[in-house]
């Protein structure tokens, strides 16, 4: 595991993506003390104070996943994340399909995974994560945010806090690489299991209730009249 420390980047990910990842050893570690134009999903763009929060995008080389299995790695980055909530700062976390994490109803953490496919292998993951860590005051257009500090009261410094943060997400990446099946530990994990709530599907409101994930990471949902959805993520959202 290495750590690469960036003082100010545009983007993580933009930075990994102007690489020759050749030459990137697996489960490189960037880390922007600020990010000034951070991406989220959806294109959205990831507000975070400077030096106050966690910004920073892991190079993976999971050449032992199939491609048609690339979610599964969002499944370990996502439970990482749980893990280190739960271990180190009591913080009970819940995924918001596909990998943003919630805690007391605050996104706390967003992810973007990109990956670059050689023939059916994964030959590269870039995945950029924020995790709100000591910020205390957002932008109004931040919908629901929260951080770590405000849910402990706590402030944490940040090179110990990424380093525990890391450990946690490779013990789950090398669950993946061993075989481990987490599928079923990621949906149990997952936002709004099995209750009734208000969606966008397609430019029309319903109410439907989450399955479960398909192999490829699409949402499993019934509506209230028994239609049976299977939904990528820019088809489908959740209305707050």
């Amino acid at each position: 595991m290495q750590i690469v420390k960036l003082e100010t980047v545009d983007s993580t990910n933009r930075y990994c993506e102007a690489l020759d990842l050749t030459e990137v050893e697996d489960f490189t570690c960037y880390w922007a003390l600020e990010q000034t134009a951070g991406i989220g999903q959806r294109g959205n763009h990831w507000a975070s104070a400077p030096g106050e929060n966690l910004t920073f995008s892991l190079v993976l080389k999971p050449d032992f996943l199939p491609a048609v299995q690339q979610f599964r790695l969002t499944e370990a980055l996502s439970l990482g994340m749980i893990d280190f909530l739960k271990g180190s700062t009591s913080i009970k976390g819940i995924i918001k399909w596909p990998n943003d994490i919630y805690a007391s109803r605050g996104k706390i953490c967003g992810m973007l995974v990109s990956n670059r496919l050689a023939g059916e292998k994964i030959a590269a993951a870039i995945c950029g994560i924020g995790l709100n860590t000591n910020q205390r005051d957002f932008p109004d257009w931040v919908p629901h945010p929260t951080s770590i500090s405000l849910l402990t009261g706590k402030s944490n410094e940040l090179e110990p806090t990424l380093k525990s943060l890391l450990d946690c997400i490779k013990k789950r990446y090398d669950e993946l690489r061993a075989g481990r099946n987490l599928e079923k530990e990621y949906i149990d994990n997952l936002m709004n299991l099995g209750i009734p709530a208000r969606y966008r599907h397609n430019g029309r409101e319903l109410t439907a209730t989450i399955k479960g994930v398909d192999p490829h990471g699409r949402l499993l949902l019934t509506s209230e009249d028994g239609e049976q959805l299977c939904c990528a993520m820019k088809e489908i959202e959740l209305i707050n």
